[in-house]
């Protein structure tokens, strides 16, 4: 790890004049706590914090109007209801900004699998922007990487299984302090021993397979909780070259068996448009007691109606700017920006258009505040889905300034959100796999949340998935940490973070898909 630079701390600042410092003494009446107060002495004010049923209830709204997938009337709709939103808030200079993305509709599919002796319609559901067929008629094989020339001229059958991690794991992952001891917050011992099955997949060779000739891909969603066909990645953008479905891991194992017994053959069609549109950022701001930045952002599309992916993201921040519009001026630490980003499902390309647009305004930035996925933990018993009644391991990848590490565990402590992780941002493929991992690229000071449940691309990703009784734990926790930077320049947050080494060998797993990459953004024309 590189050698730690001067830090520089986080500094208080009064609630009624952020600029006296003969004032600040006495309006500081936060006890221990470094942090800017509001007039009543306490880092939050109960009143102006959005309850769970309102938070949950702007999931809901969104939720209830379909699949978000960029482009489709919900995500329109959401755009819509959010600009309306932040303007009833009273944010200033509401606005959409509008972003190239490449939109995708899959149209019907049919899969007939001849065995010996048995011939079986299955359910599929086609790999985004893969290639449209008719009635192809090939045999089928098993992708054996080792001999990828096997699939040559045939369809790829390969088992897309989810990988599960010890949940303790990301504790020891990526560029660390000496003293781990407050990289978790999980009282009640909830991590060890538990095994977090993230959305992360292994065997998704669709280039592979392209490259080495196979007609087709097929892809069986091997030990999919719930067994369902249904699943929305990867999410890049890229064209697929070849006709690509998956099917469910029980009809996958089944035409595993028939391949044992003989050869078997599919006749597979898939149809589906792509199409060049626009979709837009949706943005607000508010003054603070400086002209240095806060962003906190999301994404408002999803791959499915996704209550969690990003539904929760969206009221997340909804929640964020409704607090400090709520606050005097005086009181917000800086000048604040609230984006929800368009087409994360398109290959991130909303993220990049707001850092390409707005690098000006990246340099004064403090923090890069990004919110998503407050999702439970839920399990498959017994062929039915189960509440374990714990919220999914949640991650905040966290700049390694110490003072912003200190005031996230500060917050997480007090707020009582556990099971929840401060990772570094070289944690996972030494970059987060976040809807803000442009802003990292570009140098922002990050604290990124994130919730990793395995259901984010499936249709499972419903109401009842939602972490509801933490939506407010996680809104106050965010309050505490923005608020912590009153005083903190973007200069001064910056020289106090310890670079991170791209080449650390306690790298966690390359992300799936690797985040950032793929989606190229171009701007609007005017």
């Amino acid at each position: 790890m590189a050698g730690a630079l001067t830090l520089v701390g986080l500094t208080a600042c009064s609630g009624d004049d952020s600029s006296a410092d003969d004032d600040a003494d006495d309006n500081d009446s936060s006890g221990d706590r470094d942090t800017p107060t509001p007039s009543n002495g306490e880092p939050v004010v109960d009143a102006d914090v959005p309850d769970e049923a309102l938070i949950f209830g702007w999931i809901s709204e969104v939720f209830d109007q379909g699949i978000r997938r960029p482009g489709y009337p919900a995500d329109e709709w959401t755009e819509t209801y959010t600009e309306d939103l932040f303007r009833e808030f009273g944010l200033e200079d509401v606005r959409l900004e509008p972003v190239n993305c490449l939109k995708w509709e899959p149209g019907d599919v049919t899969l007939e699998v001849v065995g010996a002796g048995e011939t079986r319609q299955l359910d599929a559901f086609p790999v985004p922007y893969s290639t449209p067929v008719d009635g192809l008629e090939v045999e089928i094989a098993k992708f054996d990487e080792n001999a990828p020339d096997a699939t040559r001229g045939k369809a790829a059958l390969t088992d897309v299984a989810f990988i599960g991690i010890p949940a303790d794991l990301m504790v020891g992952s990526g560029t660390l302090p000496e003293d781990r001891s407050r990289r978790a917050y999980d009282p009640d011992g909830t991590l060890v021993g538990h095994t977090h099955l993230t959305p992360s997949q292994t065997g998704m060779v669709l280039e592979p397979t392209a490259e080495h000739g196979a007609a087709a891909f097929i892809g069986s969603l091997k030990d999919h909780p719930g067994d369902p066909y249904t699943f929305y990645a990867p999410y890049d953008a890229h064209q697929v070259p070849i006709p690509a479905v998956f099917v469910r891991g029980s009809d996958g194992d089944w035409i595993h068996e028939q391949l044992a017994a003989g050869p078997v053959t599919i006749k597979l069609s898939v149809a589906g448009e792509q199409s060049e549109i626009v979709t837009n950022n949706v943005i607000g701001e508010l003054p603070g007691a400086d002209d240095d930045i806060v962003i906190v952002g999301s994404h408002h599309d999803g791959p499915w109606a996704s209550a969690v992916e990003d539904g929760s993201g969206i009221a997340m921040v909804l929640a964020q700017a409704k607090y400090w519009a709520a606050r005097p001026q005086e009181e917000r630490p800086h000048r604040m920006i609230f984006v929800l980003q368009a087409a994360h499902m398109a290959g991130w390309v909303g993220q990049k258009a707001f850092v390409a647009e707005h690098a000006d305004e990246l340099e004064r930035t403090v923090l890069q505040v990004h919110l998503e996925h407050a999702g439970k933990d839920v399990v498959e018993e017994n062929g039915e889905l189960v509440d374990t009644g714990l919220p999914v391991p949640r991650w905040f990848f966290t700049s390694r300034n110490p003072e912003l590490e200190e005031s996230v565990y500060t917050a997480l402590e007090a707020e009582d959100l556990k099971r929840t992780i401060i990772l570094s941002p070289d944690a996972i493929g030494g970059r987060p796999p976040t809807d803000g991992v442009a802003f990292y690229d570009a140098g922002v000071p990050i604290m990124n949340f994130l919730g990793a449940p395995w259901y984010l691309f499936h249709e499972a990703d419903t109401l009842d998935k939602v972490d509801k009784e933490n939506l407010v734990g996680i809104t106050r926790t965010v309050i505490r940490i923005i608020g912590d930077t009153a005083g903190t320049s973007a200069a001064d947050m910056r020289a106090g973070t310890v670079a991170v080494d791209p080449k650390n060998p306690e790298h966690g797993p390359p992300a799936t898909p690797p985040p950032g990459d793929g989606g190229v953004y171009e701007p609007v024309e005017s």
